[in-house]
């Protein structure tokens, strides 16, 4: 009788835990380097990013009620071991952000056979900004080109529409990143008349006499940067060694942190980047990261990087993905995801200055529309300049159209090249 009831027991008790619903994870891995000649500039984002999530698991529950995992894979930004971190943690993954070009080329097609999107905002493979042709890779707000062009109309602006015979110097991160806004820089040319000229610095960019040297020569006009890390800073030690105008340096978003003119002490003032996003920390959500995060001790780091230029980036790019993490729930009906139902989620994403003003970020980025045809976004960018006494940088313009004349020919281009190579057809988007 004993045996028996015990089995009795034992059958309820089954039936009862497997008819209570297993509350839903979503999974959203972090492809993160805080090692290397990278780490300080990739820990800051990483920590931006992680600590929206757990803002949102602490104030929220997570999202739409499901809670959120954040499993992090040290890629130390090389290219085999980011791949290897996608292998490992792409079950039940929803989206990636690799914050790498290189890994980002690799992980392009790996994505899009195993079903889950890639967001690489302002960075990777710019044509991805079509949606015809890449279905599972997203880049909005932002992309390169659109950066280029923006620092462009910028330097047109200061010198009152007139490039004409002007000298421009690129100087790039010799790698997949720093020679992706070449072309574009080469058509604007062709249309402004300037005259442009190419200054590659290899990895990580520690040593640069030779670069510098060629510039005091050539004495351009102004100069762009498209660097990272270490080479950053070193650049602009070197352009204030050879005096250089540093309201006429200006670099791309990933030439635009603190850690890239603190070195330089009050020589860098004056110096400019590009950027898609608000500076600084005067936003409502910063107060309820302190809050949550930050005073709770749950900080992904030590809690000092809140609204410096790296950490907004990260949180931003945590924020896009929630929202299309709760716009997917909304489509498909279920707080449960599948990175194909996450997909859907990014490509219908609309985020207007309503809804920023609800997530504490009114002001802080341009309004988004993602569409199966636009995976770009609006291509908006904004100057920012450094202020060596305040130590902060500060946004000098409004947030300004890249030029698409030049932009969308481009971007046509190199996609169909792409679905060429790859026998690929374009979606139909009507």
């Amino acid at each position: 009788m004993k045996i028996k009831q015990f089995g009795a027991a034992l059958v309820a008790a089954t039936i009862l835990a497997t008819s209570v619903p297993v509350a839903a994870d979503l999974t959203f891995p972090m492809l993160s380097y805080r090692t290397g000649p990278y780490g300080p500039n990739g820990a800051e984002f990483a920590d931006g990013y992680a600590d929206y999530f757990t803002l949102l698991n602490e104030r929220d529950g997570g999202i739409g009620g499901a809670k959120i995992l954040t499993p992090e894979c040290e890629t130390a930004y090389n290219t085999a071991k980011g791949v290897e971190c996608y292998e490992s943690t792409k079950e039940g993954a929803l989206i990636y952000q690799p914050l790498s070009t290189g890994i980002t080329y690799q992980l392009i097609p790996k994505v899009t056979a195993d079903d889950i999107p890639m967001h690489t905002m302002g960075y990777g493979r710019t044509s991805a900004a079509n949606g015809k042709v890449f279905s599972h890779v997203f880049n909005y707000p932002a992309n390169y080109w659109d950066g280029a062009s923006v620092i462009i109309k910028h330097i047109s602006d200061e010198e009152k529409g007139d490039l004409k015979g002007k000298k421009i110097s690129l100087v790039y991160h010799n790698s997949a990143y720093g020679k992706e806004p070449i072309r574009t820089l080469e058509e604007l040319a062709k249309k402004h008349g300037y005259k442009l000229t190419l200054i590659p610095v290899d990895h990580p960019g520690q040593e640069q006499k030779s670069q510098w040297l060629q510039l005091r020569r050539d004495r351009p006009d102004y100069i762009i940067m498209y660097g990272w890390g270490v080479m950053n800073q070193v650049a602009i030690k070197e352009a204030t060694n050879i005096r250089f105008d540093m309201s006429k340096f200006i670099g791309i978003w990933w030439s635009g942190s603190e850690n890239d003119v603190l070195p330089a002490g009050d020589k860098a003032n004056g110096y400019k980047a590009v950027t898609f996003h608000g500076v600084g920390d005067d936003y409502p959500i910063f107060e309820e990261l302190k809050k949550y995060v930050k005073d709770t001790g749950k900080a992904a780091g030590d809690g000092s990087n809140l609204g410096t230029a790296l950490y907004n980036r990260g949180m931003y790019a945590a924020m896009l993905a929630a929202e299309a993490a709760a716009n997917a729930q909304k489509i498909h009906n279920t707080k449960d995801l599948t990175g194909a139902q996450m997909r859907d989620g990014m490509e219908s994403l609309k985020i207007d200055q309503d809804r920023m003003k609800a997530l504490g970020l009114e002001g802080f980025g341009p309004e988004i529309s993602v569409t199966c045809a636009n995976h770009g976004g609006p291509g908006l960018g904004a100057i920012q300049q450094w202020d060596a006494k305040a130590k902060k940088w500060s946004l000098i313009t409004d947030f300004v159209e890249s030029d698409r004349s030049v932009i969308d020919p481009l971007i046509a281009e190199d996609s169909a090249a792409y679905a060429k190579e790859n026998s690929m057809k374009e979606r139909d988007c009507k």
